[in-house]
């Protein structure tokens, strides 16, 4: 099932334009911190201090720009990790496309849920949603009511209940 909504975001939005955006932001913050930073070293580069706060600003541009719940940045400790798997020169900095990179593999997953919730939200949720209203209406006493309910409103109760479960759900992870 994965596989499938993962084709269907693929067809949908494609994968370059979420490549694009994920490098737009990690571009506009890397230049954010360098410009913001009167000390620099003239070596173009991202210290760990400033890396963490880069990686802080790309999450809340997320989930600012992104729908559903909030998502956290990774611990320092994580960071401090994966900073020497990223550092391919290995001078202590990430450079640009260091860093480019590094944001990519450490957003991969908030942006597969998020486009995973929103397909199901969106897509396959009405469709189901219609499918039960037509299935139920031959039932006794339920049939009646779910025949004079409009295709929008009883697709949108289907679809706010089926919000509600995913976040109740992604509260017990």
């Amino acid at each position: 099932m994965g596989q499938v909504l993962a084709t269907i975001q693929d067809k949908i939005h494609g994968r370059r334009w979420k490549e694009r955006q994920i490098r737009k932001i990690s571009d506009q913050v890397f230049d954010h911190i360098r410009d913001a930073d009167s000390t620099s070293d003239g070596g173009g580069g991202l210290s760990f201090a400033e890396l963490y706060i880069a990686v802080l600003r790309v999450y809340n541009e997320i989930n600012k720009h992104l729908p559903g719940p909030h998502h956290d940045p990774p611990s320092r400790e994580k960071l401090k990790a994966m900073i020497q798997e990223y550092d391919i020169n290995l001078d202590g900095l990430l450079d640009r496309e260091e860093f480019a990179e590094f944001i990519r593999e450490l957003t991969a997953d908030t942006i597969t849920a998020v486009s995973r919730n929103l397909i199901i939200a969106l897509v396959v949720t009405p469709t189901v949603a219609l499918m039960a209203k037509r299935a139920t209406e031959g039932v006794p006493g339920v049939g009646k009511v779910v025949q004079r309910l409009p295709n929008s409103v009883y697709a949108s109760i289907v679809a706010l209940g089926v919000v509600l479960a995913q976040k109740s759900g992604e509260r017990c992870e």
